[in-house]
């Protein structure tokens, strides 16, 4: 017999003990997952008054105020408007709360299949009915039980990559000109980009939104937020306060809560893979592995060739700001491919997180998109030469 095959039997045993040993020390896991919405919402009283100041209106029988909700990632953005849905539905059944996440539907069709679902409890037909027969259902609907519609499209800028923002802007904010009597009103969410310069003027003229805005958190802010999470989903004494401290520099260098929240979960995970009882030095390390550089490694190693002479492009520009019509000449003279190709791209990178985007209201063919990356430079080319 190999040796492989004398160690295959063990290795699997080792692997069933991690997967079935019943003790944890994960009082609730779902604590650290993305789209937990912590019953303790702190921090953002001020923000969570100007978003309900918007919705009152609503709820006394009136049209709702539309709101721009500004910050930059992982600043409770979407958590607020969940959690401000939430207490809107508890208290009164006049107005009709939708949550969207543009990233995921950018069509006007499927913006208002969401909103339709919502509206009667299931989806409509995707093919056989016109979409003005969709659109006439829901606000027939909410002029007949006379109900206010509040819309809250998450990342909207989406919306404008796939060029359908105006249009499904209009429809929502213009259906009282068709529906006498229908109360809508918007709530766009998004990191930092101004983005009202790419709505049409009819569309803005209409909208005029409160901009609600959500500053980073203070470094005791995300202690105190990261240590009540550790109460939810850990047992007790399962993390110190020092680990927990190094977890919170780590948050505050990236600027980005989820940051904190994964380490804790990876750490607990390795520290349950060990049968240990507390998270230790060596958990946290190993963590950070996993999710620091690591990740940043991993996620640029696996760029495609276009994707990789697009970043290049970005890291490499030195004659002020980038703007992408700046970046596509560029990108055409290397690549020779279609601006439809170019703007993908471009959209992949911003998805992975490796770039922002600003909308600037100043190109010549309309509105142009600021380049900003996320990483300095010697960190990705740091990355990059990495196996």
């Amino acid at each position: 017999m190999t040796l492989k095959e004398k160690s295959t039997p063990r290795r699997k045993r080792e692997i069933e003990d991690i997967l079935l040993h019943d003790e944890t020390i994960f009082k609730n896991i779902n604590a650290f997952d993305p789209d937990y919405l912590p019953e303790n919402y702190q921090y953002r009283d001020s923000q969570m008054e100007a978003l309900a100041v918007c919705i009152r209106p609503a709820l006394k029988k009136g049209r709702p105020s539309n709101a721009v909700v500004l910050g930059s990632c992982a600043t409770g953005k979407t958590t607020a408007m969940k959690k401000i849905f939430e207490m809107v539905e508890r208290s009164s059944e006049s107005v009709i709360c939708c949550y969207i996440n543009c990233q995921l539907h950018t069509t006007r069709f499927g913006i208002f299949s969401q909103i339709y679902q919502r509206i009667f409890g299931h989806y409509p037909p995707e093919t056989g009915v016109p979409f003005s027969r969709i659109y006439q259902k829901i606000m027939q609907h909410i002029v007949s039980e006379k109900k206010a519609l509040v819309v809250a499209l998450d990342d909207v800028n989406y919306l404008f990559h796939s060029k359908n923002a105006n249009k499904i802007f209009y429809d929502i904010l213009r259906a009282h000109e068709v529906f006498p009597g229908a109360r809508t009103g918007v709530f766009g969410i998004l990191s930092d980009i101004e983005f009202r310069h790419a709505l049409d003027k009819n569309v803005n003229s209409i909208f005029i939104p409160q901009e609600i805005i959500f500053q980073p958190y203070l470094r005791e802010e995300i202690f105190n937020i990261l240590k009540e999470r550790t109460l939810l989903g850990f047992y007790p004494e399962v993390i110190s306060d020092e680990i927990l401290e190094e977890i919170v520099n780590k948050t505050s260098e990236s600027g980005d809560l989820r940051v904190g929240i994964d380490l804790l979960r990876v750490c607990g995970n390795l520290a349950e893979s060990e049968a240990s009882r507390t998270i230790n030095e060596k958990h946290l390390d190993e963590a950070l592995k996993r999710t620091g550089p690591v990740s940043l490694s991993h996620t640029l190693n696996s760029l495609s060739k276009l994707e990789n002479n697009l970043l290049e492009l970005i890291i490499n520009y030195k004659d002020g700001n980038l703007t992408a019509g700046i970046l596509y000449e560029l990108f055409l003279k290397k690549t020779n491919t279609s601006y439809s190709s170019f703007n993908r791209t471009l959209d992949k990178l911003e998805f992975l997180r490796l770039i922002d985007t600003k909308f600037t209201g100043k190109g010549i063919r309309g509105n142009s998109r600021l380049i900003i990356l996320r990483f300095s430079q010697d960190e990705i080319n740091k990355c990059m030469v990495q196996p």
